[in-house]
């Protein structure tokens, strides 16, 4: 029986073994990052150059046009000899608002088009290191501000148990700010505020907060948050809890936010206002807030319980006019027919009697 064409597809599973450098602290404090499994072990981090020494990460700031060359330094740390692919790839936020890179197969436009290393693999001895460099080469028409990529190194194996190939990576952030016009901006867009009453029907309830944090400028950013919900006026405020960070998002990204607020008051009429100061950190890594944005967004607010007894009431007061009404109605149609027949009565004057 032939396998499954399925089973023997080659498939691509990417292992990210230690976040990247920024991250996993790749040559600070716990030394650097380490991927390993059985026999194969490695590390990555920075060189030390002109640039510093224990780098963190990789963080540059270049004009149009310019160019970079750094390196970085693997070190097999396992007794068998190691063969790795070396490549770099843009950088992208998770759903999980972590970073990430792009994986071989998707096309990078940024800093994974830009950087070189000096060759795409490279063999290393057991207890050996190796140095890679790279150049980073921005194009003249490159858009200015923040671009995050980074290079890696990789390790493809084969999983016999489940016919795949498993991709294991490990690298090493790179933050680049290309010079012109710096313009950090978050948009709050699809603003949305809906209620949940109470049983009570003079009680409080809840409200919930969604909207989007959308970067439109060209620098990453984070941002601190604020929401409150309020009735017509601004009375009646309620106020939400501390509200997580979004992470630090990259141009053109977004970030979706849902906030709950307890205790709000059935208004009838809500107003829920966020406001978002945006941070921007700076290569030292020194944080400027900026300008906060305020949105609003109104919704409805109302007490059913107590409106539905309301309706019960106007219902019962309705029905007893009405039924008053027909009551002294039908009393006016008999003594109109008692008048109207004393009339006729009397009109038709004394009958005579018969004998």
């Amino acid at each position: 029986m032939r396998p499954s064409v399925t089973r023997w597809k080659t498939l691509l599973r990417t292992t990210v073994l230690s976040l990247l450098a920024a991250v996993a602290a790749a040559g600070v404090g716990g030394g650097p990052a380490l991927a390993a499994d059985g026999n194969v072990a490695w590390t990555v981090r920075t060189a030390s150059n002109s640039y510093g020494e224990a780098r963190s990460s990789y963080s540059y700031n270049v004009n149009p046009g310019g160019t970079v060359e750094d390196a970085m330094v693997v070190a097999n740390r396992g007794p068998v000899p190691l063969t790795l692919a070396v490549y770099a790839a843009d950088g992208f936020t998770t759903d999980a608002g972590q970073l990430d890179l792009l994986t071989r197969d998707k096309k990078s436009a940024a800093v994974g088009a830009w950087v070189k290393p000096s060759a795409g693999s490279v063999v290393i001895q057991p207890g050996k290191t190796a140095q890679v460099p790279f150049t980073i080469a921005v194009p003249t028409n490159a858009t200015p501000g923040d671009h995050v990529g980074g290079i890696l190194t990789t390790l493809t194996q084969t999983d016999q148990a489940e016919g795949i190939n498993v991709d294991r990576r490990l690298g090493i952030r790179i933050t680049l700010r290309v010079g012109g016009e710096l313009k950090p901006t978050l948009a709050v867009e699809n603003f949305h505020v809906r209620y949940d009453g109470s049983a009570n029907p003079i009680g409080k309830g809840d409200a919930t907060v969604s909207y989007t944090i959308h970067n439109t400028g060209n620098a990453a950013l984070s941002a601190k948050q604020s929401v409150s919900v309020s009735g017509p006026f601004g009375v009646l405020r309620a106020r939400a809890g501390d509200i997580a960070a979004p992470p630090q998002l990259l141009p053109g990204e977004s970030w979706d936010v849902t906030v709950p607020v307890h205790g709000v008051a059935p208004a009838v009429r809500l107003a829920a206002t966020a406001t978002v100061t945006p941070l921007l950190t700076d290569a030292s890594g020194s944080t400027t807030p900026l300008k906060p944005i305020e949105a609003t967004a109104h919704g409805w607010a109302l007490p059913w319980t107590l409106v539905l007894a309301l309706v019960v009431l106007i219902a019962a007061v309705v029905g007893a006019y009405l039924y008053r009404r027909r009551a002294r109605s039908r009393r006016k149609a008999r003594e109109d027919a008692r008048v109207r027949d004393a009339v006729e009565q009397a009109l038709r004057g004394p009958q005579p009697q018969t004998s």
